[in-house]
């Protein structure tokens, strides 16, 4: 590898920010191909959906707690809320972009049309890059390296084949992908298909006007709340201590304990909302209203559709809907890279087989990465921040990769695990444990926190790392790109979390929430109690 590689970054959103600053960071020669006029991404609102670009609704909040998805040398403004609104996101990638100096490396409009192998590829690894630009010109370029950063939902998914008689129905069907409010929804009846998280958005908001909702799910879910127990969010319960009980107890036992705590809040039997499988086998979704709705009669949950005549829909339990006005499909997206050859990816079971979840595994040089594609219980902020260290460092030639029979054998050992421990499709080929995911990536890096060394050396900031939040700021403490704010970005992650909230004076005692001590200790106890059953 050369000590100046020039890197073709595809795409300008979270992804590919983090990308373009990892490069950078290691001396190499980044350039941003951004297809729209702007960056952010998914996060970018526009009021009309752009063909193969992700989209949002107007209402979007994130949910994620800021301290959990905010990149890892960079904290989120202390004032701003905890869940934020998808414009405080962007506001916050275009200060990322502008204290880190990125913009000057973006090119904006202007979309990658092709990738393809150098003629003598197997020598020297390198891409020629066929671009558009915003005057209708082509560009051809030469990269020693390519990270793809275009995201999973560009292309909405919309099964039809799957829905008998929808051909007939009278009324406007969509998918999630084109809805931006609920403006059109006055008066009407409406069926919202999916119960994601977007089905679940979509389906509340669409109840404050519309005549009647119904939620349709064909496996049903888990739900969850972003307000916690004593009004916290729920994320910063993912801690390292969690995560060392879910390795230590019986699945089935941390199902049960789950599901327990889930249904002490609205029973998901009663509701209507019991899947078919079990808590921790599927990311749940998240959303504080749609209990509340479906109790107070604004959201109705029904069963999968079995056909459609007309305006009259009807389920798989026999029961129907007349006079139903709008169809939202909230039915996922398919994924796709068409600006790469085919044979530059790697199949495995339902998913583009990646080592690591980042690098083609099939190819005679390790100059091609793919950052952001990964789904899990976290942010895709700093998991894609890490990818992008990591692949940097590969780049580089820090980090030397195994050879390409052990890496697909890696990928298909990935493959059997994801399997084995969560529900999957070709929708959603992809799963993984935040915390084990970051780690493991963090060691190949150099910049896992050491437990044991932070222990004896440093015992405060030790209960920090292991009793609190798993936040992305302990991941440059050690290490390559260590940086001298982590230690004191997470002891004041608190502090940042309690700031939007002080908006009316109480007592300071009360304001500093006991609740959060109890927790913490609570968690302390708990360990010690096995620790001791153990021994």
């Amino acid at each position: 590898m050369t000590k100046h590689l020039k890197v073709a970054v595809i795409g300008a959103g979270p992804s590919g920010l983090t990308s373009l600053k990892a490069c950078l960071d290691e001396g190499l020669e980044p350039t941003c191909f951004e297809s729209s006029d702007d960056m952010g991404g998914l996060w970018k609102f526009k009021d009309v959906s752009e063909p193969n670009r992700a989209s949002i609704y107007r209402s979007l909040t994130i949910n994620i707690w800021k301290e959990m998805m905010c990149y890892s040398d960079f904290p989120i403004p202390a004032d701003y809320p905890n869940y934020m609104h998808h414009s405080k996101i962007l506001k916050y990638f275009r200060m990322y972009a502008d204290h880190f100096k990125l913009l000057q490396h973006i090119r904006f409009q202007t979309s990658v049309k092709k990738i393809t192998q150098r003629p003598d590829f197997s020598r020297t690894g390198q891409w020629e890059v066929v671009v558009g630009t915003k005057d209708g010109n082509e560009e051809s370029h030469i990269f020693d390296a390519i990270i793809c950063c275009s995201g999973h939902f560009n292309y909405p998914n919309l099964p039809l084949k799957d829905f008998p008689g929808i051909e007939t129905f009278e009324g406007n069907y969509f998918h999630s992908w084109d809805y931006k409010g609920p403006e059109d929804m006055y008066g009407k009846r409406v069926v919202v298909i999916g119960i994601g998280n977007s089905g679940g958005d979509i389906a509340v908001e669409t109840s404050r006007v519309a005549e009647e909702v119904f939620l349709s799910t064909r496996s049903g879910a888990w739900v969850i709340r972003q307000v916690s127990d004593n009004g916290l969010p729920v994320d910063m319960f993912n801690t390292r201590f969690v995560h060392v009980m879910l390795k230590l107890l019986p699945m089935s036992l941390l199902n049960w304990l789950g599901e327990k705590k889930l249904n002490s809040m609205y029973d998901h039997a009663m509701y209507g909302l019991k899947p078919k499988h079990r808590l921790l086998s599927q990311i749940p979704v998240i959303n504080d209203d749609l209990p509340f709705k479906i109790l107070s009669g604004g959201v109705i949950v029904k069963p999968n559709i079995k056909s459609i005549h007309g305006s009259t829909v009807v389920f798989e339990d026999g029961s129907s809907v007349e006079n139903v006005d709008t169809i939202v499909f909230a039915t996922g997206y398919n994924y796709d890279f068409p600006y790469l050859p085919k044979n530059a990816l790697y199949k495995s079971g339902h998913r583009v087989g990646l080592y690591k979840h980042v690098f083609a595994p099939n190819l005679d040089h390790p100059t091609l990465a793919i950052v952001g594609f990964i789904h899990s219980d976290g942010a895709i902020m700093p998991q894609a921040e890490m990818q992008a260290r990591y692949v940097a460092r590969v780049f580089k030639g820090h980090k030397k990769l195994p050879s390409n029979q052990a890496m697909i054998k890696a990928v298909e050992k990935d493959t059997r695990n994801i399997e084995k421990n969560y529900i999957t499709s070709k929708l959603t080929p992809i799963q993984v444990d935040f915390v084990e995911y970051m780690d493991n990536l963090a060691k190949d890096i150099g910049v896992r926190p050491s437990l044991l060394w932070l222990f004896f050396t440093d015992f405060p900031l030790f209960k920090r790392v292991f009793w609190g939040p798993v936040t992305a700021y302990q991941y440059r403490l050690f290490g390559p790109g260590k940086w001298d704010g982590a230690r004191q970005a997470i002891f004041t992650q608190f502090d940042r979390m309690y700031q939007p909230m002080k908006t009316r004076k109480v007592l300071k005692e009360i304001f500093f929430s006991m609740g959060l001590r109890n927790k913490l200790e609570d968690q302390q106890k708990i360990f010690v109690i096995i620790l001791v059953s153990f021994f």
